[in-house]
């Protein structure tokens, strides 16, 4: 994967603000909605490049269901 690009955005603050509880109710970052924000826009113009990756997951990966940790879980 190749390294990822660091922009500084400046944002109205009710822009940020309802951006994170949009977010927050999605279970994404702040930064996680804009990017999938930018990724839609792209797409619904057809500007999206073809070699555009993937968003990648972020947080702690699912368990197997053969994995015998999951079996003692309520």
């Amino acid at each position: 994967m190749s390294e990822r690009k660091k922009v500084l955005l400046r944002l109205d603050p009710a822009v940020h603000d309802a951006l994170a509880r949009w977010a927050g109710q999605e279970l994404r970052s702040t930064n996680a909605q804009i990017e999938f924000l930018l990724r839609r826009a792209l797409d619904e113009a057809g500007r999206m490049p073809k070699e555009v990756g993937d968003i990648p997951r972020r947080g702690r990966p699912r368990g197997s269901k053969s994995d015998p940790k999951d079996e003692n879980r309520t």
